[in-house]
């Protein structure tokens, strides 16, 4: 399990998808904001890759993350768009509602930034994000991720469409937290 300082990063395990699929991706308003297509219901027992992991995928490594304090389940992260050729790739996640507000997504980019630039070796990470996700946009820029640009109108979400920011974070400007994170 990789730690950070409230949370930590595990696999998936076959008793976290009910909880995820109930919490995350059944809440439309969430999934609609969070994917990049329309949401859609996920059946029961689905192979969905959203939740059931496939381990020969290279490009896609998603965790569960659980409080450090007792290990209950509290949502998920992802780093998914492994460039090897060029170093980078993309983070993201996703923080069941009774989670949201407590400081563990700033934690949970922290410890994605370490797996990212210490465990993969990768040189850029980035994050995509709506432009109101303060939350997100906080967490990344607590982080070190700097804004590199606007995405005009890029999201069609519930109806409407709307503006997606996308942030960068380069290895040498990582500036990462005491102790180990492994």
């Amino acid at each position: 399990m990789l730690k950070g300082d409230k949370v930590g990063l595990r696999a998936r395990r076959e008793d976290d998808i009910p909880v995820l699929l109930t919490e995350l991706y059944d809440d439309v308003v969430n999934s609609s904001r969070a994917e990049s297509g329309p949401w859609r219901p996920i059946s029961p027992g689905s192979k969905d890759p959203r939740l059931v992991v496939d381990d020969k995928e290279q490009g896609h490594v998603p965790f569960s993350v659980v409080e450090l304090d007792g290990g209950t389940l509290i949502g998920t992260a992802t780093l998914w768009g492994i460039d090897n050729h060029n170093r980078s790739a993309h983070i993201g996640l996703g923080l069941l509602p009774s989670s949201r507000g407590k400081g563990y997504g700033t934690d949970v980019v922290a410890v994605l930034c370490h797996y990212g630039f210490v465990v993969r070796g990768l040189r850029r990470l980035q994050i995509e994000t709506l432009s109101d996700n303060a939350a997100m946009l906080r967490s990344a820029e607590r982080n070190g991720f700097v804004r590199e640009g606007v995405l005009r109108s890029s999201a069609w979400v519930m109806g409407e469409f709307l503006d997606e920011v996308l942030l960068g974070l380069l290895v040498q400007d990582w500036k990462p937290g005491p102790g180990p994170k492994g």
